[in-house]
């Protein structure tokens, strides 16, 4: 199999979380990705591919959300479910990237659970609800909330890339909206109000792990400034493309 990868799902409390794993490395890679209509499942290759450079270093393990998720689901609970997670795998301690809310879970997991975290990398994330994401994130669960998937994903298109990107790639447009069409749209819901949870700001200070922060100037999901503000809170370095967004 390529880079080692496969498809698993884990049985965790009264329901499932599914996971890709790849590599060959002694050391443990833990990658938790963004808010997403689809999910990791069935994604070990492709994930393999787009990180391979990391696939001789590391063993890299990419976790999706539980299966049933509660209502009123908070990031904290998705990190306490990581943690566990983890302890079923048998990982005792790992380099953590998180992206987007998978950065918002990251920092839950470094200030709850620091045994697990060696080091650990916030992309495109925030500390706390600001008004960027209030306008997007909520958005999106309004229109999630309709059931209207077209919709949602003609929304989200513009917001995640930059204006090039979205006129490069509009002909995949309708491939994109199958490929993204969600299997739970409540679940969708659920985890995109999670979002709104996040609120870690005044307990930065509780992560002493070696941390490095990465932004985006254009970002209009969460906004540049969030990620400034986490890294001036840890005093750790910093990385802001100046012409990127969000995705």
């Amino acid at each position: 199999m390529l880079y080692a990868a496969r498809n698993h799902t884990l049985k965790i409390d009264d329901t499932t979380m599914d996971y890709a794993v790849f590599g060959h490395g002694k050391k443990k890679m833990l990658i938790l990705p963004g808010l997403n209509l689809r999910g990791v499942k069935g994604t070990a290759i492709p994930l393999a591919l787009m990180y391979n450079m990391f696939a001789k270093e590391y063993t890299v393990y990419v976790f999706d959300r539980k299966t049933d998720i509660p209502e009123g689901y908070t990031v904290r609970d998705i990190a306490h479910d990581t943690a566990k997670a983890m302890g079923l795998l048998g990982i005792e301690k790992a380099d953590v990237f998180g992206v987007s809310q998978g950065g918002m879970i990251a920092q839950n997991l470094a200030i709850d659970h620091p045994e697990l975290v060696n080091k650990l990398v916030l992309s495109v994330t925030t500390s706390r609800n600001n008004a960027t994401m209030t306008e997007t994130i909520g958005r999106w669960v309004k229109i999630a909330e309709n059931n209207d998937h077209k919709a949602i994903v003609d929304d989200m298109m513009p917001m995640l890339y930059s204006e090039a990107s979205c006129r490069k790639y509009r002909i995949l447009m309708p491939i994109l909206e199958l490929l993204g069409k969600p299997h739970n749209m409540q679940r969708f819901v659920r985890m995109a109000k999670a979002c709104f949870t996040i609120n870690t700001y005044d307990n930065l200070e509780k992560i002493t792990c070696p941390t490095y922060v990465i932004g985006g100037r254009l970002d209009k999901v969460l906004s540049a400034e969030a990620s400034e503000e986490i890294a001036e809170k840890l005093g750790c370095k910093l990385h802001i493309y100046e012409d990127l967004g969000h995705a």
